[in-house]
């Protein structure tokens, strides 16, 4: 697995590590050894860095299968550049099946969209690989979460238009993709992760509301609008561009999409927003950030 020490690559390797049935799994990483702490010493760590692509085909040495998580890097051409260096590294070193975890709605879209990378990517992978799977994600019920506590000293939630969002956790997306490393008869296949559920404007913030117990509404306002927010908050140019063109890929729909995908995987349904909202406990007044 590439990109093992952020947070779904660790869960993802917390799921291969209960799933298993004596699998060998290699986690590889730039830090490896911050990579599945507490999971024993049977999970092998190896270094790699998708700017360096020498070390990336060292990394992929041998293996039968890899997952490839993107980065969080955020800056135009950036991310793209580092999906064909993963691909071509793991054709280099002659991986049978690569599985690409890309973003739902992926379309031909150009830089800085956030979608232009993952489009470039997934064309890539499904030209080039012997075998290929993709699992797109739908958006983090954890990142709604984080919107809920920004959202609550404003006292709204924004859209540049009404839209539904099924959120979908990152355990429940660790889940799916180690279920396609694991499973067979994957090969050319293009899967949806979503949650069970997908949430309207007024659905979002009267949950965030719940979550934060202070109250949200949701407004939507013109895009002009929303960025020359974000640039008087201080949002740095380069995470603006991915709020808004995730905000205009809710608008256009790209996010209302429910599946079985999940549980087709994995063999468990989909944790529902609600449920993760819940675990996590109601922030309280003052603590919303």
């Amino acid at each position: 697995m590439s990109g093992a020490s952020g947070k779904l690559g660790q869960a993802i390797v917390a799921q291969l590590a209960a799933m298993g049935a004596g699998e060998d799994v290699v986690a590889i990483s730039r830090t490896p050894d911050a990579v599945a702490f507490g999971l024993g010493q049977d999970i092998e760590r190896r270094a790699g860095d998708y700017d360096d692509p020498a070390l990336l085909a060292s990394a992929y040495a041998g293996l039968d299968r890899l997952v490839i998580i993107p980065s969080a890097e955020m800056r135009p051409g950036i991310r793209s550049r580092q999906f064909l260096a993963a691909i071509d590294a793991a054709l280099a070193a002659g991986v049978g099946h690569i599985v690409l975890v890309s973003a739902m709605g992926t379309r031909k879209q150009e830089e800085p969209h956030i979608i232009a990378p993952y489009w470039i990517g997934e064309q890539h992978l499904m030209r080039n690989a012997p075998a290929w799977t993709i699992v797109r994600m739908n958006y983090y019920a954890e990142s709604f979460a984080d919107d809920a506590r920004m959202a609550a000293d404003a006292g709204v939630l924004v859209g540049l238009r009404d839209n539904r969002v099924a959120y979908l956790s990152r355990d429940d997306l660790a889940a799916a993709v180690a279920g396609v490393l694991l499973g067979e008869g994957h090969e050319g296949a293009i899967y949806s992760a979503t949650g069970p559920k997908s949430f309207d404007g007024a659905e979002r913030a009267a949950l965030a509301a719940r979550f934060t117990g202070r109250p949200i509404d949701f407004m939507v306002v013109p895009e002009d609008q929303l960025r020359a927010s974000l640039t008087q908050a201080g949002i740095p140019e380069e995470l603006a561009n991915a709020i808004i063109s995730i905000q205009s890929d809710y608008a256009a729909g790209n996010y209302d999409i429910v599946t079985g995908d999940v549980e087709r995987l994995s063999g468990r349904p989909p944790r529902s927003l609600e449920s993760l909202l819940a675990s996590m406990g109601r922030i309280e007044a003052g603590e919303a950030r």
